[in-house]
């Protein structure tokens, strides 16, 4: 946040009233002590000096706030003394009234701590009483509708809460609860006011414990059931409420504009009663609370739809596309969303069921060198990016700073300057209000302003020069990392000069390359430089180093392994490089995104294959039926999806999968585990979309593609090899009949150009509860922010086995704490439980890349990987992306160190550890370069900590 000129609002001395402070006393009420209070809040959050200035927004956002707190304090003052924990109930909702979700945050912790050091120190005053509480309680009203004020009834709100089925798990205190809201209370609160305090003391509490988050999803859904349904889940008659008021809900959405009118052709007595109410305990509170802010449809705030209704209305829209049986396939679909096995990506969450049904992911787009195509490819960023897209743009065809421009007989500035341009458009044009606009720029490295393009994230520098909302992605063939190996030299050239280098990879494009090398030294190139390749690798590894980008991907893999080799060129990956697709001036292409949850198909301590062909049958369906339905935004885009239909269905719930099994992610068995797994999703999904087209047709560019051909992904790691002229490093083995498949395929053909893809993940997987994608564990305990808010997450799977060993206590929850959510250096921690729990930067990243290598012998695109270092060093980074390359990876994602995002440790004695952390003593320590900390846990950094871009 930029600081400005603005001071703190000069709220004059009034007195409006009086306040009752803790120990009885009443003194008179000064506005300035409460605008004081909240900007030294705010200069915490923010790590201001006192000489530095807040925002205008920041300071008019306190004054409104203490405005709020003088309202209630006039209010109240004609009857009695305002309390001291009325006024800061109303500094924390306001704070969360205006989005200051971390300012809230260390508000709230400031508050429950004082409160327990209150407790420890034994002021056990008649206000700090439970019977001083209920009387001071019992002069107070509930406002239930505007003008009808009933008395609060304490003991009606503990009833309220008792009835939730995680109040009576023994580690749930909800008498604490309800002496934390009555301390909160003021008078006039609203029904809205109370469930929001429930719901924010449970929250304050999960780290305690995880039966703590399951009262607090329990109280969160009953916020929304009283918005859509009118009733909470404790009536008799609650579950056929919740079935009946199904159609209601309907009709309701369709006369707001919410929902299409197709939806009215549904047999929706049928549908309601196939509705599952009790799933909705299957949600989590991060997962309830993301899906209320962001995916469940409401009219002026209120929401309408239940947790239950959102995956039925998401199934019905995906069921529109069926010729038939429209009911029964909505159910199926409904089934399994439900279940949680399988969750579509954010787009199709969003919108299906809408008037403007925008289901796709991913949009990846190749810039032509021509200033129309350039200021059109903007445009239809903006397009794509409104309707929740996140968008890859290939920029390597045009020409480099200097380049002759033959109408003006000028000379070009080159490609950095239009950059910046994208980078604003997506920061104007968000996704739809729900999250932000997110574009990726690819360029190879053998442009002329690839050097220029390294800097585009850089903190320093010229500013129009810099793109600090965009992500880079290197886009690196296969003979420069030879070049490397062998200590050779590299040269840039403008792709005006060498028009066809952008489309050429494997030997085609070694042969013309060094045939352009050749003219340059013979004087017959008007621009080119010649560097070391190491040189030019060391800067890109840096600039990875320092600011997250460029990402590190591989040309020559996605093209050479590409179902699609005979309809085009992959010119670069989409925004979180998985998807791997053909891209031209008239096509755009489009990706379909859903994961399966792994972690929901280990039954009985083993891989459950027939639960698993189920769910990617049908999901598999689901994915096709997007392409059918999607509302395209361009008319390339359009065009690419219809020809082709590709899809990416990946995976989530890994490092759960190997939890359940008792396998540490750093070993042989999880390797060998992914191979396992990743080769009977690749099979069923294959074979599922042979049965499609068995049905529905091939799709329309199937004729001399791969699989026309005879080649599955597993046999095109033979033609990597060819083209490089030394072997990629992964074994070929499988496990199961391929030859079953591929007798399918020559007969029936592909439905589908693309089957497979990983992605990132963060968003569905934070819904559904399980961990992100292909991701180790980032920490057991730490801050997770995104647009809902800040949230403590605690890992119940470790939570669970120290239970079972007598280990989970405060002092446990306090080790984790001063670890920062790592297990590896507390003292009294088994090593086999270090070793299960062992999280992403404890464990060395040839165990990702081991296990990725085997996934992408699977795989027909990609998948988002991010790898983790502890201590890194240019040669650690080195040899990292060189194993990767080795191994036949097609991309990589993030390189990740220390995250910026730690648990709060406020409360945490470090005296008694007395030992600096490991985590601590890396940062001190200085590597070969410098370490500028990229954000957080697992996948993408458009909502820090966490990307929300894709899924």
């Amino acid at each position: 946040m930029n600081s400005s000129t603005s001071q703190t609002p000069a709220v004059p001395r009034k007195c409006l009233g009086t306040v009752r402070k803790r120990d009885g006393r009443e003194i008179d009420f000064d506005s300035r002590l409460v605008a004081t209070a909240i900007e030294k809040a705010f200069r915490a959050e923010l790590n201001l000096a006192d000489g530095q200035s807040l925002t205008s927004d920041t300071v008019g956002d306190i004054d409104a706030i203490v405005r709020q707190v003088e309202a209630v304090v006039t209010a109240n003052d004609r009857q009695r003394s305002v309390t001291v924990e009325q006024i800061q109930d109303v500094v924390e909702i306001g704070l969360m009234k205006c989005q200051h979700f971390r300012v809230a945050r260390l508000y709230i912790l400031y508050r429950t701590e004082h409160a327990r050091m209150r407790a420890i120190r034994g002021k056990n005053s008649e206000l700090d009483s439970v019977e001083g509480q209920s009387a001071e309680a019992n002069r107070l009203t509930v406002e239930i509708e505007e003008g009808v004020r009933v008395a609060f009834d304490v003991d009606r709100l503990s009833r309220f809460i008792n009835q939730c089925s995680a109040a009576s798990l023994p580690e749930v205190d909800t008498q604490e609860i309800v002496e934390e809201v009555v301390r909160g209370a003021f008078d006039g609160m609203t029904p809205d006011d109370l469930m929001r305090g429930l719901v924010l003391s449970a929250r304050s509490r999960i780290e305690r414990d995880p039966a703590y988050d399951h009262l607090a999803a329990e109280l969160q859904a009953s916020v929304i059931y009283r918005q859509a349904i009118g009733k909470t889940q404790f009536f008799n008659d609650f579950k056929q409420t919740y079935r009946d008021h199904f159609e209601h809900y309907i009709i309701e959405a369709i006369r707001a504009k919410r929902l299409s009118p197709e939806l009215r052709d549904f047999d929706l007595s049928k549908i309601a009663d196939a509705l599952q109410p009790d799933r909705d305990g299957k949600f989590r509170y991060l997962g309830m609370q993301t899906i209320y802010d962001r995916y469940l449809l409401h009219i002026d705030g209120r929401r309408i739809e239940t947790p239950q209704y959102f995956w039925m209305r998401v199934a019905m829209g995906l069921a529109l596309a069926e010729s038939e049986n429209h009911e029964e396939r909505a159910i199926e679909f409904y089934q399994l969303l439900s279940s949680l096995r399988f969750t579509s990506a954010t787009p199709t969450l969003f919108n299906s069921g809408t008037l403007h049904p925008q289901l796709s992911s991913c949009y990846l787009t190749t810039v032509q060198d021509d200033l129309d195509h350039i200021f059109k490819s903007i445009g239809d960023n903006a397009r794509l990016s409104k309707w929740a897209g996140g968008l890859g743009n290939d920029w390597t065809n045009v020409r480099a700073t200097g380049a002759r421009i033959k109408g003006t007989n000028g000379e070009s500035q080159g490609v950095i300057p239009f950059l910046k341009i994208v980078n604003d458009a997506a920061v104007a044009v968000n996704q739809g209000g729900k999250r932000k606009g997110a574009v990726c720029a690819y360029m190879e490295p053998w442009h002329l302003d690839f050097i220029e393009f390294l800097d585009l994230r850089k903190n320093t520098g010229d500013e129009r020069r810099r793109t600090h909302d965009m992500h880079t992605a290197a886009w690196i063939p296969d003979l420069f990392m030879q070049r490397l190996q062998n200590d050779g030299q590299w040269t840039l050239f403008s792709p005006d000069e060498v028009p066809d280098l952008h489309d050429c990879y494997g030997q085609s494009f070694v042969e013309r390359y060094e045939y352009y090398e050749m003219e340059a030294a013979a004087g017959r190139m008007r621009q080119h430089r010649t560097m070391s390749a190491s040189e030019l690798w060391r800067k890109l590894l840096t600039r990875t180093f320092e600011t997250g980008h460029p990402w590190v991907t591989f040309k020559d893999p996605s093209n050479i392994r590409s179902p699609q080799d005979h309809a085009g060129v992959v010119h670069s990956s989409n925004l979180c490089t998985e998807i791997l697709l053909n891209t031209s001036d008239d096509e755009t292409a489009v990706c379909n995104l859903g994961s399966i949850n792994l972690g929901r198909h280990i039954v009985d301590g083993k891989l459950d294959l027939e639960l698993l062909q189920r769910t990617v049958n049908t999901a598999m369906r689901m994915l096709d039926n997007v392409i059918d339905i999607n509302y395209y935004p361009t008319p390339e885009a359009q065009n690419a999806n219809s020809r082709h239909r590709p899809v990416g269905l990946g995976l989530m719930g890994y490092q759960d999968a190997l939890s359940d099994l008792g396998i540490p992610i750093a070993s042989q068995t999880a390797v060998e585990f992914a191979d396992r797994s990743m080769e009977a999703i690749s099979y069923y999904a294959i074979l599922a979309s042979c049965e499609l087209a068995a049905k529905r047709g091939r799709y329309e560019s199937y004729a001399g593609s791969k699989w026309d051909r005879g080649l599955l992904p597993i046999d095109t790691l033979e033609l990597v090899d060819a083209e490089r002229g030394e072997p990629v490093s992964v074994d070929r083995d499988s496990n199961l009949d391929w030859n079953l498949v591929r007798a399918a395929i020559a007969e029936h053909g592909m439905r589908n150009s693309n089957c497979l893809a990983i992605a990132p993940t963060a968003t569905i997987s934070t819904i559904v509860g399980c961990t992100q994608s292909i991701e180790p564990t980032y920490k057991q305990l730490y801050s997770k922010s995104n647009l809902s808010g800040e949230f403590t997450q605690t890992n119940s799977r470790l939570v669970n086995a120290l239970k079972q060993r007598g280990l989970w206590n405060a002092e446990m929850l306090d080790s984790l704490k001063y670890y920062d959510g790592t297990v590896g250096e507390i003292a009294n921690l088994p090593a086999d439980v270090k070793e299960l729990f062992a999280t992403a930067f404890e464990i060395e990243p040839k165990w990702l890349i081991a296990a990725a290598a085997k996934r992408q012998k699977w795989i027909d695109q990609g998948q988002s990987l991010n790898l983790y270092l502890a201590s890194p060093s240019g040669k650690a980074i080195d040899a990292m992306y060189q194993l990767a390359w080795k191994s036949g990876l097609k991309t990589t994602y993030y390189l990740r160190s220390l995250a910026a995002t730690q648990v709060e440790k406020s409360t945490v004695d470090v005296n008694r550890h007395g030992i600096q952390p490991r985590w601590m003593k890396s940062q001190s320590q200085s590597s070969e370069i410098r370490v500028d900390r990229v954000a957080s846990p697992a996948a993408c950094s458009i909502d820090d900590p966490d990307c929300e871009a894709c899924q």
